[in-house]
This record gives C-alpha cells, structure tokens and sequence, in this order.
C-alpha cells in the first residue's frame, strides 16, 4: 500500500469528527500542517512520547495493544497537567505493509481516542523499524495547569492505583510464565487518568505520571519544588498479584517498575477529606503514602527501619555497573 493510501487508512480509522467546541482543528490531515483554534482563556499544553519496538513493548505484543498504549502514555502526560486531551500528531515507522497488523494498530488507537475524545490532526508514515512518536496537545484553563514544581513541607504524598502491576507482568514473561489478567492489562492497555488530572486542578500543589518508577518520577517533583519526603513502605498500594510477596520482592517492582502511567501527586493535608470522593468520582484507588519534609528522600519499613532501593527507576541508556550521565 501507498504512504498516501496509508496516511488516509489512518485518518480514516483514527480521526474523529471535531466535536463541536470551542477548540477547532481548522486545518488537519492533507495539508502541510495542522491549523487549531485556541479558545480564548484557555492555555495549550503539549507533549511528546516515542515508543520503540523490543523496548517499549515486546515484539509478539498485539498491534491493537501497541496502538493503544503509543497514545495512552502521551494522554497519562497530559492528565498530569490537569489538560483537556485535544488533537495529536503521529509518526508511524513501519518495517513492512502488513494490512491486518496495521487495522488492529489503527483500531487500537481508535478505541482510545474515541474515549477520551482526542483527535488525528495529521503526522506522517515512513518505513524503518517499529516506532511511534505522537505528540498530544491539551488545553487547560489559564493558570490551572499542574506542574512538577510547588510541593510544600507538610503536603502529602498520594499515588493512583496499585503501582508494580506492569513491572510484574514483565518480569513474569521474562521468566517464562503466565502474567496475571490485571497485570497485563496495565502493561498493554493502561488507562491514562484524565478524569483524575482535571479533579486534581484545584486541589494538587505538584502532579506527575509514574511511567519510569514511582522513585524516580517523585523525585523529579522533590527537585522541581525543591523539597523533600519521607514514605512508608507500608502504604504502597498492592497489586494483587503480589499480595503475598515478601517486601525485598515486590517493592522493587512498585518503587521503580515503571509502565504504569498512574499519577503521583502532593495535597495539603486539609484536603485529605477529598481523596475518598474523588476516588468514587473517577473509579479509581487513591493512597496516601508519605509527606513532604524539607530535604532528601526516606523510605521507611513498618518498624522504623530505613529502606534502601536500588536503581530508582527506568532510564534510556542505562547500564548496570556504570554511572549515568
């Protein structure tokens, strides 16, 4: 088939019609760029992400998975900014004209952009080894958007759902057995959480998605707001599956497993009250698992004991034994 042909299977599949709102994609798919209207008030929040296959996914993982994920992982972004998901931009590299694998891939991402209401304003199809960059844009109210920095001493530290879930479904296929149900679930459909993003507007003093570990990514908050936490190893909310696993297994897994896409995020403890509601509201478990102190990062047993990681989550590039730069 045709890169053009290609280009309009896609937009056929994947793009939906404009809804209607303020926010217009003028100009989309067959011209040589995107024209969008921004609504008046209204801020654009942008983000890219590129999936590679045999890194981001294993090679015999299902086309209509990988479809869903390359733009789950953009949306997870956009839910930690608190962002309305608007339109995206892809870059599909192909090693082969496969018609079947690519209506699967195609549907995939459909199912997902229907959902969450976002939609194909162009992007481009080449040949090469499988990857997939999307950019997503968002729109948010001005001055409403969620950041990495403005966690304060005192504030608590919550996390979504039941960090590890992902890691564990890859370690388990690593070793040659059957991952648990739930467990692949959030390795090959994870569900971005838009709808917590936007509660979280008004109440969240910092946001972020865990994708590369909770370690890491709480982190990336501690440094941007210049402070720092304190957690309790008991609180880590537990998968299922590893329910019965000593800590020394299964902490590893939820601290820095990466791939869940869930959000970590600091509240003041007066709004501590609102996390029940909001978890019914957007179906989905909340837990507190800390605090924020004035510097570093603790990790604390249930007696009292300080609990020391390994490496604190995924990073490109990394090699065991070697210092990262």
């Amino acid at each position: 088939m045709a890169e053009f042909d290609l280009i309009r299977r896609m937009q056929d599949i994947i793009c939906i019609p404009d809804g209607g709102g303020a926010a217009k994609c003028v100009v989309g798919i067959g011209d040589d760029g995107a024209v969008l209207d921004i609504p008046d008030g209204q801020q654009l929040v942008v983000c890219t992400d590129t999936v590679v296959g045999g890194v981001h996914f294993p090679a015999d993982t299902a086309a209509a998975a990988i479809g869903h994920k390359a733009l789950a992982v953009n949306l997870s972004d956009l839910a930690a900014m608190g962002a309305d998901p608007a339109w995206f931009f892809m870059a599909l590299t192909l090693p082969a004209d496969n018609d079947d694998w690519l209506s699967d891939y195609a549907d995939g991402m459909a199912g997902l952009a229907k959902k969450t209401g976002i939609m194909l304003a162009g992007g481009d199809i080449s040949s090469g080894p499988l990857s997939i960059c999307i950019t997503a844009l968002g729109l948010v109210e001005k001055g409403e958007a969620l950041t990495r920095a403005g966690a304060r001493k005192g504030d608590l530290v919550v996390v979504s759902g039941t960090p590890g879930s992902a890691a564990n479904a890859l370690r388990m296929r690593a070793a040659g057995q059957a991952p648990d149900g739930n467990d692949m679930e959030a390795l090959e459909f994870p569900v971005p959480r838009l709808a917590l993003g936007r509660k979280l507007r008004a109440m969240a003093t910092s946001c972020i998605d865990i994708s590369d570990g909770l370690l890491a990514d709480l982190g990336h908050i501690l440094e941007q707001s210049g402070v720092g936490a304190e957690l309790a190893m008991e609180n880590l909310p537990c998968p299922a599956s590893l329910e019965n696993a000593p800590g020394d297994e299964r902490w590893p897994l939820q601290l820095a497993g990466g791939d869940d896409y869930e959000l970590c995020f600091t509240i003041p403890p007066a709004s501590a009250w609102q996390l029940e509601e909001i978890s019914i509201a957007c179906a989905v478990e909340l837990t507190v698992i800390g605090n924020i102190t004035d510097r570093g990062l603790v990790l604390k047993t249930a007696n009292g004991e300080h609990y020391e990681p390994g490496v604190a989550g995924y990073q490109h590039f990394y090699q065991a034994g070697a210092e990262n730069s």
